[in-house]
């Protein structure tokens, strides 16, 4: 069985994950690395995916930036999302070569760890046909509790989840998340209060199980 080394970074900066992530990219694609999940809380933070649009984003830099929230394009799919604390944001940085050569696949199993995850805790998720991410409600109710958006480089991945678990919801406000005009939740806000590290443990857990990883100490 592969081995995967889970890593948490605690709270970091954007940029500075993206780094770390980038190293380990770099790594793998040289044939010396090990795969990596990676944990981490950042402070406000909007990204804007390859497929974005900026009139997705509703308030203006100015205010972004009095509300102390930074701004960054990236090279993941999807669209606009918020980072913040309270929000688990997960990075699979993994050789895809040695599992399944299959985006669509690779990102349904995300949305199955983060199902199972959320399970785990009493709450009840799902997929909705035609859309990225994991959903919590029925109908025109569904509200969207996690955001998936990834990149691929020769089979090696990196960018991955978010996951809300006491995030403020009022910074979701600035933009129109993912693109789409639907709501967005909490496992907070939907009555759970979990610690973050328990959460970690759970998506971490989950992620090895769905992803058929047992976990690297090194």
């Amino acid at each position: 069985m592969r081995s995967v080394i889970i890593q948490d970074l605690g709270r970091l900066g954007y940029t500075e994950a993206l780094s770390v992530q980038h190293e380990i990219e770099a790594e793998l694609k040289q044939g010396c690395g090990h795969d990596h999940l990676l944990l981490v809380e950042h402070p406000h933070v909007v990204t804007i995916g390859r497929n974005g649009h900026e009139d997705n984003i509703l308030a203006s830099i100015a205010f972004l930036e009095q509300r102390g929230i930074e701004l960054h394009e990236t090279d993941r799919g999807g669209d606009v999302t918020y980072h913040g604390p309270g929000q688990i944001v997960g990075y699979p940085i993994m050789d895809l070569r040695t599992w399944k050569r299959d985006v669509g696949a690779y990102v349904r199993g995300i949305e199955q760890v983060l199902i199972d995850t959320l399970e785990e805790f009493g709450i009840s998720a799902r997929r909705i046909p035609g859309l990225t991410g994991v959903w919590t409600g029925d109908g025109d109710s569904a509200a969207k509790i996690a955001a998936i958006g990834v990149h691929l480089s020769r089979w090696v991945s990196t960018h991955g989840w978010a996951l809300n678990v006491a995030t403020d919801l009022e910074y979701f406000g600035y933009i129109v998340p993912c693109g789409l005009t639907r709501p967005v939740t909490s496992m907070d806000r939907l009555g759970v209060r979990a610690g973050m590290d328990e959460v970690k443990a759970a998506l971490a857990r989950h992620f090895m199980r769905v992803f058929d990883f047992t976990e690297n100490s090194k």
